[in-house]
């Protein structure tokens, strides 16, 4: 038999002040399931406090409440209404004057009959159903100002009559962060708030309630408990920007979208008006051309377009302060700015400036800029409704000319497309007209602009006609035959201009044109078969030059196609063979020929000069081969094999063979040379030997003749300069002005003189002739000089002078007259006497008449 189980009853604590019929309701719901009953005719069974499971057995005859066996049991509980109070009715407390106590309601858990004991001889027990009723949430208001810890509910178990309970909770806010939000007394069962509640940061708390007995054991299976924490508007609205940007096309039509600002509240918006916002404009800069072109829809916050007449090119952008009010707009507030920049169309046309262009232009320049044409929009700088499309309306039917965007200035850069001709048109006037990337948003007008194009008139190269001269001839034509006419027409012909011709390009060297009419002669034979030409094609440039300022020169290209002769004879490759003299291999040659058929094979092939003795030749089946064949024993040489080839037409070619015969037998392995006579090599160095004896011979001879030439110069100077008896020294220039020096004394003694040339106490040796520095062209260097060419001289065995005989320029034997410091060594002119100047010479008779002659007179 199962024993009966206990139920947990929840006390609530209401701590708002609630009107008495509304307490009065709140108190009698639990009691009006038992005054029901208690109502009705039918007995019914009388169930401890629980939750009713299952179905009720059937109703008895009175109102008290029937026993497990079916007898009645009255008095069971107190009512409300002064009858009987019955186990887990609510009893609502009241206050020292009888008023109903808002302080909580215990309201305990009721049990199904099923959870009772059987008694004896009862009827079958009906099943157990799950509980059909779910204690609310318990509502506690935010930031309550207490006293705290605060009563919320009282939680009561039917088993407290039996044996002392101890209650606890646990889960969030209890042992669970936040911890210590919510206590429990643990004998009497009040669970209590221990501080003010925040709904923004926890809305909801899950807790479970738990009854143990004193010895721990756990009498009631746990309960939930929901605490719900009720909103105050105690957060203002708070803008996700402070600044919201966004864009609308001027010219937008009043109902135009532009934007959407958004708020947000933390409070409860969906039970309480604390989180609904209610959006406004407050302002908008500039007030023109309306205070108000925008509106703001209350609850989206979309921005839209209220008035006409937005224009960028009178106001760019537009300022509104946005205000958020909670409260549906009557509560806390907040505001942010909503920039609307004014996005443009393409309202304005470009127009020319100026409108009238005039140029000039050379002809035949293809891409030649002509004029660059301006234009100006009051559009949004580069945007596709500034930027400028450009396009030639009329004057252009030939396609010579093309007009583009310059993306850097926007201007219209007019070129020719292709080279004009002044013969031909003069003048060109285009009509060029603007329009913009973007279509234009209003019908506008096109503008359009006049271009007058003057061609200029150049001197232009004569072009020959045709630009490519074919022409056909026979490689064998003689020289000075005519073989083509290249003419070329000048294009200004206004000008009558004359036109010369020369050769531009000749490879070969085998063209000549004539200067006037450009008739192009043979100069030199011509040979299909040279590399000049190439598959019998020779090509040749031509030039055709005006007299025109400046000279102006036209090319012309001759293609000759030269026909094939008979010049060429066949031949034999290769030409050198090599054979055995016994059972020697046939030898097969390839015979070709340069020239074209006719004049090429079959071949024939036929030995001269006595070859036909020891070798056969025949030509191969396809005829252009001959196998070549030693038909009699030689001796192991080098021969030559004359073999006479001749084409179809009969035109012949000999050909030398050059054969080595072996001493061996069949196919050539190897070809061993014969030893060479045992006396040779003694021959060849015995040759040697008298050669160089002949040239030591020849040596020692020149070195006996240049030493009997040697003559000395003379120590003395020659009689008739010895300037009477006063000695000649080299004169050491005039200063500075006199930079000529005579260099070449330099050199004396340092030359290879005849008679220096070998020393006579040593033997001479072999040594490199020193490097002799040249005279310097610049004075400066001239002690550069001197010392370089000093070093070489030290060196030098040529050179004086020498340990064992010195050589020196003879100076004179001494001094026969007076120093001429003496002149200065008497006092006054008067005391010298000059009479000795009249002794020296023809030379001084000047100087001793001016001063000898003196004193005479």
């Amino acid at each position: 038999m199962r024993e009966p189980r206990s139920g947990l009853c929840l006390l609530l604590f209401i701590p708002i002040p609630i009107p008495i019929p509304i307490l009065l309701l709140l108190l009698l719901l639990p009691v009006l399931p038992a005054a029901a009953a208690l109502a009705a005719p039918p007995a019914r069974p009388c169930v401890p406090p629980g939750l009713r499971r299952g179905p009720l057995p059937a109703p008895a005859s009175s109102g008290a409440c029937a026993g497990p066996d079916g007898t009645e049991e009255p008095g069971v509980g107190a009512r409300v209404d002064g009858g009987p109070v019955r186990p887990g009715d609510a009893v609502a407390p009241r206050d020292a004057a009888g008023r109903p106590d808002p302080a909580p309601v215990p309201v305990r858990s009721r049990r199904s009959p099923q959870e009772l004991p059987e008694a004896a001889g009862a009827r079958t027990a009906p099943r157990r159903r799950k509980r059909d009723w779910v204690i609310p949430p318990i509502k506690v208001p935010e930031n309550e100002r207490g006293p705290f810890p605060k009563k919320l509910v009282q939680i009561k178990s039917n088993r407290d009559r039996d044996t002392k309970i101890f209650y606890s909770i646990t889960g969030q806010g209890a042992d669970a962060p936040p911890e210590g939000v919510f206590t429990i007394e643990k004998e009497s069962g009040w669970m209590k708030v221990a501080q003010p509640l925040d709904r923004e940061d926890i809305n909801k708390y899950h807790l479970f309630s738990h009854a143990v007995s004193e010895n721990g054991k756990p009498v009631e299976e746990p309960m939930e408990i929901i605490v719900t924490v009720t909103d105050q508007n105690d957060n203002k609205p708070q803008f996700t920007q402070e600044v919201f940007r966004g864009s609308v096309p001027e010219g937008a039509l009043p109902g135009t979208s532009v934007m959407q600002v958004t708020a947000t509240d933390a409070d409860d918006a969906v039970e309480t008006y604390n989180g609904v916002i209610a959006y406004s404009i407050l302002g908008q800069e500039p007030r023109e051309p309306h205070p108000h072109m925008f509106t703001v829809n209350r609850a989206t916050g979309t921005l839209s377009v209220i008035a006409s007449g937005l224009d960028r090119e009178r106001v760019r952008e537009y300022t509104l302060t946005v205000q958020a009010a909670d409260l549906d707009g009557e509560g806390l507030t907040a505001t942010a700015l909503a920039v609307i920049e004014i996005a443009d169309i393409n309202d304005n046309a470009p127009e020319f400036d100026p409108k009238m262009y005039e140029a000039a232009v050379p002809e035949n320049e293809a891409g030649r800029e002509v004029a660059r044409l301006a234009s100006a929009d009051l559009d949004e700088p580069s945007t596709p409704a500034w930027r400028a499309v450009y396009s030639i309306l009329r004057g252009n039917e030939g396609g010579a000319f093309a007009i583009a965007t310059d993306p850097a200035s926007n201007e219209g850069v007019l070129r020719t497309a292709k080279g004009l001709d002044y013969e031909a048109k003069k003048q060109f006037v285009l009509h060029v007209a603007v329009t913009n990337e973007a279509p234009f948003a209003v019908k506008l007008p096109t503008a359009t602009a006049t271009v007058m194009v003057n061609v200029e008139d150049v001197n232009e190269a004569p072009v020959f006609d045709p630009l490519v001269q074919l022409a056909r001839v026979p490689e064998d034509v003689p020289p000075g035959q005519t073989l083509a006419s290249c003419t070329a027409q000048d294009p200004d012909k206004a000008q009558g201009q004359k036109i010369k011709y020369v050769m531009g390009h000749d490879p070969a060297g085998w063209l000549a044109v004539h200067p006037e009419n450009g008739l192009v002669t043979a100069r030199d034979h011509l040979d299909r078969e040279s590399p000049f030409a190439k598959n019998s094609t020779y090509a040749a440039m031509l030039l055709a030059v005006d007299d025109g300022s400046p000279p102006a020169t036209g090319t012309g290209t001759l293609l000759l196609t030269l026909l094939d002769v008979n010049d060429h004879g066949p031949e034999a490759e290769p030409r050198d063979i090599t054979v055995c003299n016994r059972s020697p291999q046939p030898q097969v040659l390839t015979v070709t020929d340069r020239d074209l058929p006719p004049n090429t094979g079959p071949f024939r092939a036929e030995l001269s000069h006595g070859s036909g003795d020891s070798w056969a030749v025949e030509v191969g089946d396809e005829g252009d081969t001959v196998t070549l064949r030693l038909v009699a024993p030689l001796e192991p040489k080098l021969y030559s094999v004359y073999l006479r080839l001749l084409d179809q037409p009969g035109k012949a070619q000999l050909t030398v063979v050059t054969a080595r015969v072996c001493d061996c037998e069949g196919p050539v392995q190897s070809c061993p040379q014969p030893p060479l006579p045992a006396t040779g090599l003694p021959f060849v160095l015995a040759a040697l030997g008298a050669l160089l004896a002949l040239l030591l011979i020849l040596l020692l001879l020149l070195l006996f003749v240049r030493r009997r030439k040697v003559t000395k110069e003379p120590l003395l100077l020659p009689e008739d300069d010895t300037r009477d008896n006063v000695f000649y020294y080299g004169e050491e220039g005039g200063g500075e002005e006199d930079q000529d020096y005579d260099l070449r004394q330099l050199h004396r003694g340092l030359d290879a003189r005849p008679e220096v040339l070998l020393r006579n106490d040593v033997a001479p040796t072999l040594l490199p002739a020193p490097q002799y520095r040249p005279r310097p062209a610049n004075p400066d260097d001239i002690g550069t000089f001197i010392e370089e060419n000093l070093k070489a001289a030290d060196t030098d065995p040529t050179a004086p002078p020498y340990d064992s005989l010195l050589v020196f320029d003879y100076e004179g034997s001494g001094l026969e007259a007076t120093s001429l410091s003496s002149l200065n060594s008497s006092a006054s002119d008067r005391d010298q006497d000059y009479d000795y100047l009249n002794d020296w010479g023809s030379r001084f008779k000047k100087l001793a008449d001016l001063y000898g002659g003196g004193e005479d007179d």
